[in-house]
């Protein structure tokens, strides 16, 4: 049986103030089009299918256009909410859109929905786990008390009924300690939100979220996807893919990736005004490309900026590498290594909350700080 891995499509993303709409839909056709030449039975969709718990009215027209292609090419999916997502609002109509064959994973409450096939080898399990946090775990077994989310999923899988003697698939949007992450993922404090890769054991192949970047973690049939675009420049370098499953006797995955091609790719570039206005004059660069220009010049070029965008358009940042930054870089690296840990805590949560701790907070932190930090030391 041969499934479409996808995930974190990121439906209605901006990327530095430039919405990814228009690439959002090539790309999603270019998909269409692999399903078409592939005839996978199924796809599985491993969370993060939009940017925000609300998302815009284009995001969701995208993804109802999607869902119809599928539907109508007969292609069965499993879908399950990221943490980007709002797992209700992803659910609704869930039960309606089962008769077309489309499966989203209901708001957790302990139990997982899982699908049954079979093909000439047997049976096919397909178990949709949300992304979930240990609160929900607790809410959901009261006898349980899990603390950590390596805890909380492990209690979450053990409730889900796997026949060892049918192949199972299990769809979760998790963050397997190991894994490689990019700058547009969303990050939780000291890995806080890390989880195992023992705790799949029972699986034969897991179709993974909410990590950029395409990989597997711990064995080849636990896998990443990635994101179908680029949505940071830290993945400038990454080849962005489709991942094919296919299932045959038991034991037996075989696993390959199908490139996606971009309608604007997202690279940096590098070099003097003068040579960065060149290469797009003689070279025949891709100008519509999303870019990140690093200036080299020593002298900045007043309006480097609007300058620099009447030849790349879709330029998203300029930065200069050159005697002074290095020198500013220096003093700003020596400036953080004179900080506490707990001015730098505080700075973080800031960033984060987008107001100060108050004195409760700043007293547990300095509390939970002096006991990690005595444990480091005995």
């Amino acid at each position: 049986m041969k499934f479409l891995h996808l995930s974190d499509l990121h439906l209605g993303k901006r990327v530095n103030e430039f919405s990814m709409v228009e690439d959002q839909r090539y790309i999603l056709r270019q998909i269409l089009q692999i399903m078409e030449e592939e005839q996978p039975q199924g796809v599985l969709l491993a969370g993060d299918i939009y940017d925000k718990p609300v998302p815009s009215a284009e995001a969701v027209q995208m993804f109802d256009g999607f869902l119809t292609a599928l539907a109508g090419r007969g292609t069965l999916v499993f879908a399950v909410s990221g943490n980007h997502d709002s797992a209700e609002r992803l659910a609704f109509g869930a039960r309606l859109m089962q008769g077309h064959g489309v499966y989203l994973s209901p708001v957790y409450d302990g139990k997982v929905q899982m699908v049954e096939l079979a093909d000439a080898y047997g049976k096919v399990c397909v178990s949709l786990l949300p992304f979930i946090r240990p609160v929900q775990v607790r809410h959901a077994f009261e006898d349980e008390d899990p603390v950590s989310y390596q805890e909380a999923v492990g209690v979450a899988v053990r409730h889900i009924p796997v026949d060892t003697s049918a192949r199972n698939i299990l769809v979760a949007h998790q963050f397997v300690t190991g894994a490689e992450r990019c700058d547009s993922e969303e990050v939780s404090v000291g890995g806080m939100d890390n989880v195992d890769v023992s705790v799949f054991d029972a699986f034969d192949y897991v179709a993974l979220g909410h990590i950029h970047g395409p990989q597997s973690v711990g064995r080849e049939t636990v896998r990443y996807c990635g994101t179908p675009l680029k949505y940071s420049f830290s993945e400038a370098d990454q080849e962005k893919s489709v991942t094919v499953v296919e299932l045959l006797a038991k034991g037996d995955v075989r696993i390959r990736t199908i490139p996606l091609i971009p309608l604007r790719d997202l690279r940096r570039i590098c070099g003097t005004y003068a040579e960065l206005t060149l290469r797009a004059n003689y070279e025949g660069t891709n100008t519509e490309d999303y870019i990140h220009a690093t200036l080299t010049d020593e002298e900045d070029v007043p309006d480097g900026m609007q300058k620099l965008r009447a030849i790349y358009p879709n330029l998203m940042r300029l930065e200069y590498d050159n005697r002074r930054t290095r020198e500013s870089q220096t003093v700003e690296a020596v400036e953080t290594l004179r900080r506490t840990e707990m001015e730098l805590f505080e700075e973080f949560y800031e960033l984060q909350n987008n107001q100060p701790m108050n004195e409760k907070q700043r007293a547990f932190a300095q509390e939970l700080l002096a006991k990690l930090k005595e444990e480091g030391e005995s």
